[in-house]
């Protein structure tokens, strides 16, 4: 079964109007990545309680973290990031949920293996801090980081091998570095999917648009999914008014467009 999320802050930077729009659409969860302008781990204390209290108020909840965790430079500065994953962690913990939304660093183009090693350090640094904790990281294929290809994602997790440690699935972003989703990503790293970010793209014009309008075979893999019992969250990542490095944006009408396109997909598969 999948349970809609979505990146509220798509929709738009004031608390009210993104949860307003979200139970407008039956969503009762937020991927919690920034409000008010600003990214989720610069929130302050009190605003963390203000969001809280406010998803409380309406029976909501949130589905992850979406923090920028790992989409920094393989070679800037690791203690001050480290600083703030722990920040992650009590957020995960603070808002009640167990999923973290992470990245691979980005790594300089054409010199993935030159930095494998160090990617490797880094993530078991985080695993480590992570330990004893009650969450599971979500790595994302993104572009330009270590793991933005299917046959590094698979690396990152088999190398890592710990249960803390899972994939949420992008078919966009994969789309992105002419990779076929389903056909050529979805068979190396199936077993390690606990989570769906839903975003579409079109291969030739690099453009992101509604679920089962690109190439990013949204069906097959949700049907994949579907067909193996995933029970996890499905979170709209539009992307449709303006995609930049560390969030993208959509506005009320276009979030509400990619709502009912990922609902008309999953009718489709019967899901």
């Amino acid at each position: 079964m999948f349970v809609l999320s979505g990146f509220a802050d798509e929709i738009s930077p004031e608390l009210d109007e993104q949860l307003d729009v979200l139970q407008s659409l039956d969503i009762q969860y937020l991927e919690l990545r920034g409000v008010w302008g600003k990214g989720v781990l610069a929130l302050s204390d009190e605003e963390t309680r203000t969001i809280r209290d406010a998803l409380k108020a309406r029976g909501m909840g949130v589905s992850a973290i979406g923090s920028p965790i790992g989409k920094i430079r393989i070679d800037d500065p690791f203690p001050p990031h480290l600083d703030d994953f722990r920040r992650a962690l009590d957020l995960a913990e603070f808002f009640g949920t167990q999923y973290i939304r992470m990245f691979s660093f980005f790594v300089p183009e054409g010199q993935a293996e030159e930095y494998r090693s160090q990617v490797m350090d880094r993530l078991a640094a985080l695993l480590e801090e992570a330990k004893g904790r009650p969450v599971t990281l979500l790595h994302e294929n993104e572009s330009r980081i270590y793991g933005d290809v299917p046959s590094r994602c698979r690396d990152i997790l088999e190398t890592m091998d710990s249960p803390q440690l899972r994939m949420t699935f992008d078919p966009s972003n994969f789309v992105m570095q002419n990779v076929h989703p389903f056909t050529d990503a979805y068979p190396l790293v199936k077993d390690y999917i606990v989570y769906m970010h839903i975003k579409d793209g079109d291969m030739a014009t690099k453009r992101v648009v509604p679920a089962g309008e690109g190439d990013g075979q949204v069906r097959e893999v949700l049907a994949a999914l579907h067909e193996r019992g995933f029970e996890g969250f499905a979170s709209l990542e539009p992307h449709l008014a303006h995609a930049g490095e560390f969030a993208g944006f959509s506005g009320p009408d276009r979030f509400g467009k990619a709502a009912e396109a990922l609902r008309a997909v999953l009718r489709e598969i019967g899901a």
